[in-house]
C-alpha cells in the first residue's frame, strides 16, 4: 500500500494501467490531466482515477486547477494552440473568481520559457504565465519535458510567488499541515458525467 500519500497527481502521458494500479494500492484519490499522448484514455480511461482537465477541485482546502495537453504540433486530441488554451482558461473565469483563485496549477505542458523546449511540441504556453501572474498559486506542477530533452534541465524554478516543479518521473510534494482542512474533496461531481 502507498500509505504515506494523501493525494496522487498525474501530469499526463502515463499508461492508464499504471494509474489504475496506483489507485488500487492507496486510499488516496488519483487525479490526472491529459498528456499529448493520452488519446488512448478516450477508449479506456484509468480506472478508479479522476480527470480534472478544465476543472477546479478542492482537496482538503487545497484548490487544484487542471489544464492538460500540449502545444498543437500535429492533428490529435489534447493539443492546443495558444489561443485555444487561453479560451479554456477564460471558460473557467467564474469558478476562479468564486474560489478566489487556486493553490496548485496542474498541467501537462510547462509555461512559456519556464522549463519548456525550443521545438513546437515542447514549447510552453504563455497564458500559463498570465494565470500565475493573476492568481499567484503556490505551485505549478507539470510534466511533458523530460530531463534529457533540455540542456541545463531544472526540476524546480520560481516565477513570482509560484514554485514551478517539473514532475518528470516522480516528485513528492509535502504541503504543510496548517494548509490542510480534512474532508473537503467530493467525488460527487465526477459521478455526474
Amino acid at each position: 500500500m502507498l500509505e504515506p500519500y494523501s493525494l496522487i497527481l498525474s501530469c499526463g502521458d502515463l499508461k492508464a494501467e499504471y494509474l489504475s494500479f496506483l489507485a488500487t494500492f492507496t486510499k488516496a484519490p488519483v487525479l490526472y490531466v491529459h498528456g499529448n499522448h493520452d488519446e488512448r484514455y478516450d477508449v479506456r480511461p484509468p480506472e478508479g482515477c479522476f480527470c480534472i482537465d478544465d476543472r477546479l477541485v478542492d482537496f482538503n482546502g487545497i484548490r487544484i486547477l487542471g489544464l492538460g495537453g500540449s502545444m498543437r504540433y500535429r492533428p490529435g486530441n489534447y493539443q492546443y494552440t495558444e489561443k485555444e488554451m487561453l479560451r479554456r482558461i477564460l471558460h473557467l473565469r467564474g469558478k476562479l473568481h468564486r474560489s478566489h483563485g487556486f493553490d496548485i496549477l496542474l498541467t501537462h505542458a510547462p509555461a512559456y520559457e519556464l522549463g519548456d523546449g525550443k521545438d513546437l511540441c515542447h514549447q510552453g504556453f504563455e497564458c500559463f504565465r498570465g494565470l500565475m501572474d493573476r492568481y499567484q498559486p503556490e505551485y505549478m506542477l507539470h510534466g511533458h519535458v523530460h530531463a534529457d530533452y533540455i540542456y541545463n534541465f531544472k526540476r524546480i524554478q520560481t516565477y513570482g510567488n509560484t514554485q514551478i516543479i517539473n514532475c518528470y518521473e516522480k516528485y513528492e510534494l509535502e504541503i504543510p499541515d496548517d494548509r490542510i482542512r480534512p474532508g473537503r474533496f467530493s467525488l460527487k461531481e465526477f459521478y455526474k458525467h
